[in-house]
């Protein structure tokens, strides 16, 4: 499926599998497109292997070839409809300075948390420079996609943290449990948590732009950590910075539509809000129901997910059944009641790194079947 095939309105790119684009535009599609969230990682053990003769995660992520690497690995081994850079969220605040380190076992850390005003002051958003190692592995991955009359395999998909879930590892200095230091700065100093959030959607939105210009042909915006704040300091804290980063977005470039989704776990309860911030694509965890996230979002936008991780750890029946569940819920793609919808199947979170690579084919090749059969 190519570009000649969707109205003249939308332009996609020279694609053998266009179907991802496709979908998060709501355009006809004749299956689901699948994706991944975290599908090049460590369950695959060619990944293991490659990250091996890097040293390190950080190693990795910025040797070009090592990055575009493992983004093609699960390419290989699955028939996925999208490739998505293989970096990390927190590559932004790193830029900024803050020292960002990966400890065996212990997750990401910064060597110098943003926790006051003096710190909050030094903030600024980074040269794009520091950053020339994840634009050279998407430029890297987009020419490893493409055959040589230029026509891609599948679409590349570019993403960076949502402002607030930077924000949480800025102040918090990492990961967290209860997130208290990053909501006792929200809460007794607001106004140094708006300073922070406003500098982290202007990085991000110059970030994500320059990942476009670099060969990106999506680009998604994680709010991982979305879901932990309560009611109204969810809209104020995270998704009013999510907005600023999106209108300032690319929505096109060298004449080819550019999908933005985003993605907040926890967020079901606020989809209705989500869908109206200027997306195109709202990610759903596992919590929330496709069919009634659909009949909310209506015309408005395209969904995304979202099958349980740990599924992947039943039998090959049951993560069939679980799948076709997934499928029914959201219901054939396309024209409902007047209103053009369009679904890319993922999970509802990244896939855990216990994950049976086997198990991932069921997946996939099930999503592909059991759609294609739904459209009859």
């Amino acid at each position: 499926m190519t570009a000649a095939s969707t109205p003249s309105s939308i332009a996609l790119p020279a694609l053998a599998n266009d179907r991802f684009l496709r979908a998060c535009l709501r355009l006809p599609t004749d299956y689901t497109p699948v994706w991944l969230m975290r599908q090049a990682g460590r369950y695959l053990p060619e990944y293991r292997a490659t990250r091996d003769k890097a040293g390190s995660f950080m190693g990795l992520a910025t040797n070009k070839e090592a990055a575009c690497e493992v983004t093609l690995q699960p390419l290989d081994r699955y028939d996925l409809d999208a490739a998505i850079l293989f970096s990390d969220i927190l590559t932004v605040p790193d830029a900024m300075g803050l020292g960002l380190s990966f400890a065996a076992g212990e997750g990401p850390r910064f060597a110098s948390p943003v926790r006051d005003e003096a710190a909050v002051d030094k903030l600024a958003v980074p040269d794009m420079d520091k950053l020339r190692y994840v634009f050279d592995a998407v430029s890297t991955i987009r020419q490893a996609l493409s055959d040589d009359k230029g026509v891609g395999r599948v679409p590349l998909i570019g993403f960076s943290g949502s402002p607030w879930t930077l924000a949480c590892y800025m102040v918090e200095g990492g990961g967290s449990d209860d997130y208290r230091l990053v909501k006792t700065l929200m809460y007794q100093r607001p106004d140094l948590m708006h300073r922070i959030l406003a500098v982290n959607a202007d990085a991000v939105a110059l970030y994500l732009n320059t990942q476009i210009e670099a060969g990106a042909q999506a680009v998604m915006v994680f709010d991982s950590w979305g879901g932990v704040l309560a009611d109204g300091a969810f809209q104020q804290f995270s998704l009013a910075y999510t907005r600023r980063v999106l209108a300032q977005l690319k929505k096109e470039h060298n004449g080819y539509r550019i999908p933005h989704i985003v993605f907040t776990k926890g967020g079901g309860i606020w989809i209705d809000e989500i869908a109206d911030s200027g997306c195109d694509v709202v990610g759903l965890d596992w919590t929330m129901n496709l069919g009634k996230a659909r009949a909310m979002v209506g015309d408005r936008v395209a969904l995304q997910g979202n099958l349980d991780p740990n599924v992947l750890f039943a039998d090959p029946e049951q993560i069939q059944a679980e799948v076709i569940k997934t499928l029914d819920s959201f219901g054939v793609p396309g024209p409902q009641n007047g209103q053009a919808s369009g679904h890319v199947f993922n999970l509802g979170h990244g896939i855990s790194q216990f994950t049976p690579p086997e198990n991932v084919s069921v997946l996939v090749d099930t999503v592909h079947a059991y759609s294609r059969k739904q459209r009859g």
